[in-house]
Order: structure tokens, then sequence, then C-alpha cells
């Protein structure tokens, strides 16, 4: 984004219902000064794009425009880069009436006192109970004007009741849109549909379908907040407090308040507060709502700790590294949360179709009123009205412009849980037309780091003793390979047996230990003391031990493969996909690392400008439609993350620049997250497709037997709201796979 653009986003308190968050979007990109408009209808936000000195000039016309299009929805400007929160509101924000302004407080005048009379509820409990007590009185004075002895003007009157209680937010909504010149939305139809039937005198049908139409309703916003809380509860990580050292003893404060370098005490049960290094205790970790790993992590004195996880046993004090707006917690949970802004082109085209669905629906309900009486002759023009005002109640879109939103945000969720970041519903979507895995080596398939990887005895000596005898020969060797191999050993080292020590510069060293000379080095060294022995036939760094100048065996030192690599490959093989591996190290160390884990292609010995050429000619020889996945983790492999149509990162060794460059963010370092993250994709669009072919072909029924005068007002309701509420409740499976 250039640094003169602008980003703004506000809280739509009120907005529950999708065909007007579309509404919205559209309406609010049409204003002048608007670079860009998208509205998040899971997480009620706007988020607007401006020339960064416009910002007095735009807002109140955003404010204005808002007030037009939904009257109802009181706009709160939020906190630059403050997410959603587990309640569902911006983080810090307690109640929708809050204050979140910025340094625009004066644009800001929300009423604290605004009653809701959105047609669509807020999907709290008060209000739930409030419509629920409407709904009762207005199906009570129902019963009443149909079975009460009563006629002529008194019954009349009594519809007429139970119909302006059932529905007169959705008539006053209707009259709003009508005299701002919006046409063609829920509350328009369901308006002119019901009072078609009083016309014909189809009294309790009117009423009836009104009250079901809410109660349809109110039952699709308690499955959309349900929804919502499901994943907000998936992401409840964002620590409520830090215990922080101070010189009267532990303060407990808010964590945004504490600064770098502070000194906070974490007790067993507690969110760890931000991120930082460990400096006193240890213990062990709960990392799966970040990782997705369900083995808790041990942890010790000079570890690194991230925001976000859980103590478990130990109490552990750690030095804070970074601010709260900087943590993991807070990244996380604002990219998840923010993630569906990025729209699927799924939804995008649900959003158009629906643009162009309805009204031409409604023109061909006016048609069905009117043409049929005037060529038949003896059809009745009542009738042909009561038909139309059918096909009105079901073209309403609601079951697409909901459930496909909730769908990809269900997916998002999914994947979080599962410790898979990905920052938008199009790249969800899109993991389902890769056909090219390209992957970095160094820390992407292999550990990034050295380690010993055999240990091959040439006579009588076990490994153990082998790997015993490198070890104390390496105990003042400061070298990454001694420390692997005293790594490897794992055991106390005695000095004491250790009675000369020679270094040979490029070579190796001379020790003797326990009255024995050891001598451990490369081929070199080897030959130095005349030592015959056989080239090691690995690939890696051979560290070779001689014992009283007789060859005892050899020690492989190489970046280790990561576990689940071998069987990350053969995953995406049997999916068809093809894969790639470039990497900087040599050819020999290359090669070899890819038939290890059977990678079809290799490129070795590219510099970071090389791995993009190579990158744009796999992109070139993609056919259309296919997607290429780059799979890496550190700065040099920023490049190509942000070139390839999806760039994945590993978080967890990973740099930030990579992890800001990619569109999907691996948590744990696993390669096997890959194929975790394409079978979230599989099942997240067969989900969608699933809401969208069922409620296109009970649309499309009803409406023919509308038409033909087969189905009812109340039939009619059920392919409307009856829909929905099942599409949204299957989006929500996602969530339990």
């Amino acid at each position: 984004m250039s640094e003169k653009v602008k980003q703004i986003e506000w809280y739509l308190d009120e907005l529950d219902c999708a065909n007007c968050a579309n509404k919205v979007e559209t309406g609010i990109a049409k204003i002048e000064g608007i670079l860009d408009s998208n509205v998040n209808f899971m997480t009620k936000t706007l988020r607007i794009e401006i020339e960064g000195d416009q910002e007095a000039d735009i807002l109140p016309k955003v404010k204005q425009k808002l007030s037009v299009l939904e009257p109802d929805i009181h706009p709160t400007l939020k906190k630059s880069g403050a997410p959603i929160g587990a309640n569902g509101l911006p983080i810090g924000l307690k109640h929708p009436q809050d204050d979140l302004s910025t340094n625009v407080d004066e644009y800001h005048d929300h009423d604290a006192g605004h009653e809701h009379t959105h047609a669509h509820g807020e999907g709290d409990k008060d209000e739930i109970r409030k419509s629920f007590i409407r709904l009762i009185v207005g199906f009570g004075i129902l019963l009443a004007a149909i079975f009460a002895p009563v006629s002529g003007t008194i019954s009349l009157a009594l519809f007429v009741t139970a119909y302006l209680v059932a529905g007169y937010d959705i008539v006053w909504s209707a009259l709003l849109n009508i005299k701002n010149g919006q046409l063609f939305d829920e509350n328009f139809l369901m308006t002119i549909a019901t009072l078609s039937a009083f016309y014909i005198q189809e009294y309790p049908e009117a009423v009836a379908v009104m009250l079901f139409y809410q109660l349809g309703e109110l039952f699709q916003d308690i499955a959309v907040d349900k929804s919502r809380r499901s994943i907000a509860e998936l992401m409840d990580i964002r620590p409520d407090y830090a215990n922080v050292k101070t010189a009267a003893g532990i303060e407990k404060v808010a964590p945004e308040t504490v600064k770098i370098g502070d000194i906070i005490l974490i007790r067993p049960g507690e969110k760890v507060p931000l991120d930082g290094k460990v400096v006193s205790g240890t213990s062990a970790v709960d990392t799966s709502a970040l990782t997705g790993e369900s083995v808790p992590r041990g942890i010790k004195v000079g570890d690194n700790i991230l925001s976000g996880f859980i103590n478990k046993n130990g109490v552990i004090e750690v030095v804070v590294e970074k601010p709260f707006a900087e943590s993991t917690v807070v990244k996380i949970l604002d990219l998840v949360q923010n993630a569906s802004g990025r729209k699927a082109p799924t939804e995008n085209f649900i959003t158009k179709f629906a643009r162009y669905y309805t009204p031409v629906v409604v023109v061909a309900a006016v048609l069905l009123a009117v043409v049929p009486p005037l060529v038949i002759p003896g059809e009745s023009f009542n009738e042909w009205l009561y038909r139309a005002s059918i096909f009105l109640v079901i073209s309403c879109p609601c079951a697409l412009v909901v459930s496909i939103p909730v769908g990809f945000f269900g997916g998002i969720g999914s994947a979080s849980r599962k410790g898979i970041l990905v920052k938008g519903s199009n790249f969800l979507e899109g993991l389902n037309d890769v056909k090219t895995v390209v992957m970095d080596k160094t820390g992407t398939l292999t550990e990034g780091k050295f380690a010993v990887t055999r240990i091959e005895s040439a006579s009588e000596l076990t490994e153990d003793r082998l790997l015993e005898l490198a070890a104390y020969a390496e105990l003042h060797s400061s070298h990454p390979i001694a420390d692997s191999i005293k790594e490897a050993y794992g055991k106390t080292i005695a000095e004491d047996r250790i009675t000369t020590t020679n270094d040979i510069p490029g070579q190796g060293l001379q020790v003797v230990v326990d009255g024995q000379e050891i001598l451990a080095g490369n081929a070199k060294l080897m030959a130095k003391f005349g030592i015959a022995h056989a080239p090691a036939p690995e690939t890696g760094t051979v560290v070779h031990i001689a014992v009283d100048k007789h060859y005892a065996g050899y020690i492989l030192i190489a970046d280790a493969i990561k576990a689940d690599a071998k069987a990350t490959v053969a995953g995406l093989k049997a999916r068809g996909i093809r894969t790639i591996m470039l990497t900087g190290d040599s050819r020999a160390v290359g090669e070899a690392v890819a038939k290890e884990i059977g990678i079809d292609e290799v490129h070795a010995e590219l510099l970071p400008q090389d791995k993009v050429a190579k990158l744009e000619e796999v992109l070139a020889s993609k056919r259309k439609g296919e997607k290429v996945i780059f799979v890496g983790d550190g700065i040099n492999d920023t490049p190509v993350l942000a070139l390839s149509d999806i760039g994945m990162a590993m978080g967890g060794l990973g740099s930030d620049a990579a992890i800001e460059a990619a569109d999907i963010v691996i948590m744990d370092d696993q390669p096997s997250k890959i194929l975790t993250a394409m079978d979230v994709a599989k099942e997240t669009r067969k989900i969608v497709w699933q809401n969208i072919i069922f409620a296109m072909s009970v649309k499309g029924v009803f409406l023919i037997l509308g038409a033909f005068g087969v189905a009812t007002m109340w039939e009619a309701v059920f392919a409307d709201v009856g829909v929905t509420v099942l599409a949204v409740l299957n989006s929500i499976r996602i969530l339990k796979k």
C-alpha cells in the first residue's frame, strides 16, 4: 500500500444482514475519494482506503452515506489494527457504545441509547428474548383475530395489529429504502408480498407469513451468531492481563501497558501475554492455539516464548521483547478476523449474481401479476397477484449471500485451529487449484540446523562409544559441527578424563581421552596420520574418528530432513501435484535431499534473484486456472513468496519478512500442514457448493410451483428463510471437521 493511501476501519454495530453488507460495500465505493471499500459481514467491519490527506473530507461523507443505506447502523471508528475479540466486538470494546475513536472524534457521535430496530437481530440474548416475546404476542393476536367471535372492522383491526407487531420494523425499513431510492432488498420484498396478501383479503396468511419470516430470520441470526462465536472461541487466545515485576512486587496490568524489557511472571494455567525470552524457571507450554500441536512443548531459560501459549506447570519469568501491538497473539487475531475481507471468487460471483438476480425476479413477479389477467380470458387479477407475491418472497437471495461468507469464514477458523493462518478467503479457495508446489530446502524441508544424522562404526566400538569419544574430542570446540555432536551425545562430559588437546587448523582435533589418542576430523586429518579409510557415501559433513591410529568409523553431520517431509511430498504426488525444490545449497546436497524425500525436480546453488527467475519460468508454463504455491521461510524467500500465486511461510523459524509476504503461515513449521490446508480448502469448497446448489434448487422449484399456483405463501417462506438457516448450519460443519 502506498504511504499516501490510508486504511480506515469502522465497526458496524448492527450489521447482521449479508445482503445489507453488500449494499453498504457497493454504496460506499461510489463516494468520490474512496479508493477501495470492503465490508466483512462476519466481523461487522467496513474497511476503506483513501488518500491520506482526504480523511477530514471523506469520513463525514461515509457516515452520512451509511445513515442513508442502513439507518439502524451506528458506525464506530476502530483503533488502528484492533482485531475483533472473542466477544464478537473489537478488542477493547466491551459494548457497542464504547468509544473507539481515533484522532477524528469530531466525526463520532454514537448514540449510546439507541434501541435496536434492525430487521435482523444482533443475536444478543436480550434481543433474542425481546424478539421471541414480540413474536408470541403477534401470534396471540393473530389467533384472537381468527377465532374470536368478532367480524368486520374489529377483525380487520386485530389482523392489522398482529401484522404491525410482527413486522413494523420491516415495513419501516422498506419505507426508508423507498425514500432513499433503494428497492430490491428483503424488507421491500416482504412488505410488498404481505401487503398484496392484505389487498386480496388473505389476512391470516399475510400476518402468518410475516410472523414466520421473522421467526426464520431470528433463527438465521442465531445460526450466524453461533458461527461467529464458534470461530471466536477457537481464537480465544488473547490474554486478559500480565503480571509485571516491579520494585513493589508483582503488579497485574493490561498487556497493552507493558514495555519492552519488563519482566513478567507467568504462573501455571495462565496465558503468555507478550512475546519474550525465558529468564527464569522451566515449564511445559500448550501451543495448540497457535500451532495446532497437541503435545505440550518444554521450555527453559534462554528459550523464546510467544504470546497465546498457555503455561502448564512451572512458574516462569520472561523478559518482554515486543510491545503488545506487535505481539504474535495480536497479529494472529488480526489475520484471522480480517481474512474473510479478501473475498474468494465464489463470494464475488454470488454477490454480483444476487445484485442482478433479485431485480430480474421482481420484474418477473410484476409481469406475472399483470400479464396473465390481461391476455388470458377469465383469469383473476387477485389470483395472479397472489402468485406474484409468492415470487417476491422466494426471490430474496439471503441463503446465498449469508451462507457463502459463513462457509469461508468457518474454513479459515478451522485452518487456524490446526495452526495454519490463511490471510484471505481467496487464498483458501485457491488451494483447490494448486498443480505445482515449489519449496525451499533449508528450514522448510529440513530443520535448518546441523544435527547428527548417521553414526557408522568401522571397528568393534559401538555407535554410542564412537559418539562418546567424538563428544570428548570436541569438548572445547565452539564450531557448529562440534555443538551438534555434543548435543547428540547429551550427557555431561567429565573434563578430567581429557589429558591432552591439540587443535589442527583446517583438519580436526587430536585429543587423549582415558589414555587413548583420539583423532576427530576430516579426510585430510586421516591422510596426515596415514590412516586408511573408505569415503563416506552420504552427502554432508563427515567427521572421521580414529583411536590409537586405527580407523574407528565416522559421524555424519547434516541438515536433518524434517520427519514429515517425505510423507508430505508423497501426499502431494498422490494428488497429482508436481513438486520442485529451489535451494541456494550445493548441487550435491540439494540433489541428495531431493532424492531422499522424492522431489520431482531440483534447482540448486541459486541466489535470491535466481529463485525468482526459476519461479517465473514455472508460472509461465502453468495452464489457465492452475495455481502455484511457493513454500519458504527465510528473508531470501520473500521475493518468491510475493511472486507466487499462493505464498506459504514457516511461521515458527521463519523470518518476519517472509511471514509478512506470505498468504498462508504454517505456525509449527511442519510441511505436512500443506496437505492439511488443502484438505480444509477442499472441505470448505464442498460445503460452499452444497449450499449454492441446495439454495438454487429449492428456490428454482418453488419459483416454478409459485408461478403455476401450486406453492403457497407458507412454502415460499420456507424456500427463503428455511433454506437460509439450513445453509448456515451446514456451513458451521467445517468447524467440526
